[in-house]
This record gives C-alpha cells, sequence and structure tokens, in this order.
C-alpha cells in the first residue's frame, strides 16, 4: 500500500463509503487530528461512537462506529474535505461558513484547537477550515 497523501481526506472518503453502503463501522489509521475531528462528529451526532486500538510501535487503528436513523437511514448525509494539501482554505472569525444554513457543522483548526465554526464563532477565532459535515 502507498502512502497516503492527505490523511484526512483518507479518512473522511472511508466514512462516506461506508455510511453509502451501509456498514455498521469503517476502520482506518489513526492520529491526534483524526480522533478530534471525529470527537467532534459524535458530539454533532454524526457517528455513534469511536474506539482508537493503540498498536506498539505503530500508530494503531481507529474503529468508527457509524449511525443510523431508526429505519437504517443516514444520518450523515455529505461530508467534505475543504482545505486541500495543495489548496489552503482559510476563514477569518467573521466569515466563518455556515454549512446547509446551519443544518451542518464546519470543522476548523484554530489557534485554540480543532472545534466547529459554532463554537470558533464563539471563541472569536478563525482558522483552517478542515472539512463540512451534513
Amino acid at each position: 500500500m502507498g502512502t497516503i497523501t492527505d490523511p484526512i481526506a483518507d479518512m473522511l472518503t472511508r466514512i462516506r463509503n461506508a455510511n453509502r453502503a451501509g456498514h455498521d463501522h469503517v476502520m482506518m489509521p489513526a492520529s491526534k487530528v483524526k480522533q478530534e475531528i471525529l470527537r467532534i462528529l459524535k458530539d454533532e451526532g454524526f457517528i455513534a461512537d469511536f474506539k482508537v486500538t493503540p498498536v506498539k510501535g505503530n500508530q494503531g487503528s481507529i474503529r468508527v462506529n457509524l449511525r443510523y436513523g431508526p429505519r437504517k437511514d443516514r444520518v450523515l448525509m455529505g461530508i467534505q474535505r475543504i482545505s486541500k494539501s495543495g489548496l489552503r482554505v482559510y476563514a477569518k472569525r467573521g466569515r466563518i461558513p455556515r454549512v446547509q444554513a446551519g443544518l451542518g457543522v464546519a470543522i476548523l483548526t484554530t489557534s485554540k484547537g480543532i472545534m466547529t465554526d459554532k463554537q470558533a464563532r464563539a471563541a472569536g477565532v478563525g482558522g483552517e477550515v478542515i472539512c463540512y459535515a451534513w
């Protein structure tokens, strides 16, 4: 397997594909940034849970349990990478985007850590827009 140039985009693609296919969970390599993004997705109700399995001498892996409605309908309708390695997208604190008229969430990395668009507005900080989820 080759090296992944954008591990965040890889994570979002794995979640998107597993979600569309109706899988219960999806596995991926672990990282601190991914854990923070997953924490937000869990807090916002887009995924059921995630569990990090450490591997000695390696980065370990994350198992993401996906969340569905009562009739196996998707809770997470879409997830999209915004800032890419070739094109970084930054938002000043007054220009933080709203996703799906406030129904979705933008995840940003700021000087105060990784947070949602609402948290960034409340904290009065801008930052790099990692992704949108709705």
